[in-house]
């Protein structure tokens, strides 16, 4: 991975001068507050793909929901508000962490938000997971984000990844098909995709 985007948010200490900003928006329909700050991903707007993810999901209420790469927690606490699931958050990244524990307070929403690069510190199942990975980091890191998905999901549990069509969507489909047996685009959007995958239970 260039030392560059090491730099940027798939690092464990972003070294950037702190640039913070505070996010007004609506998600899902639900005013939410976010701080952001250099270093961390997508710090001036919520990311468009993230929010075709929101669009595109409806967990049942108290499912119990994992954000990978969760950065300043756009997904895994609008998804907590909103739709009422239990959250956990992780990202390798103690300063998108850090936002994300101040902005599960500023809006209100408990959840579990630790540090895990991938799933390295994960020890429970969810029945769903969500992932809008750090496509700079690497194939091997957006795969990693995928294989490592099974063995942390419920049976019938769901992964839902976005991903844009010229950033690797096909590759990332292909092997979610090859880890789960299945996966489908759920939504296509502007060149980005969902796609989803279900943990069949082996007979």
């Amino acid at each position: 991975m260039p030392e560059k985007f090491q730099k940027m948010y798939y690092a464990e200490n972003p070294d950037a001068a702190h640039d913070f900003h505070e996010l007004d928006t609506v998600l899902l329909g639900e005013k939410m507050i976010f701080t952001t700050d250099a270093g961390v991903f997508s710090k001036k707007a919520i990311d468009f793909g993230s929010q075709v993810l929101l669009n595109a999901v409806h967990f049942p209420e108290n499912s119990s929901l994992l954000d990978v790469g969760c950065g300043y927690g756009p997904m895994g606490l609008t998804l907590a508000k909103v739709q009422g699931v239990t959250a956990t958050l992780i990202d390798v990244n103690l300063r998108a962490l850090a936002l994300a524990e101040k902005n599960a307070l500023k809006n209100g929403v408990t959840a579990d938000i630790f540090q895990s690069n991938l799933y390295a510190n994960v020890e429970n199942r969810f029945d769903h997971i969500v992932s809008n990975p750090p496509i700079r980091a690497g194939k091997e890191v957006v795969h990693g984000v995928i294989s490592g998905a099974y063995d942390h999901l419920n049976d019938q549990g769901t992964l839902t990844i976005v991903i844009q069509k010229k950033q690797g969507a096909p590759s990332a489909k292909n092997k979610m098909t090859e880890v789960f047996g299945n996966c489908d685009i759920i939504t296509k959007e502007k060149g980005y995709f969902i796609l989803q995958s279900v943990k069949i239970p082996s007979i």
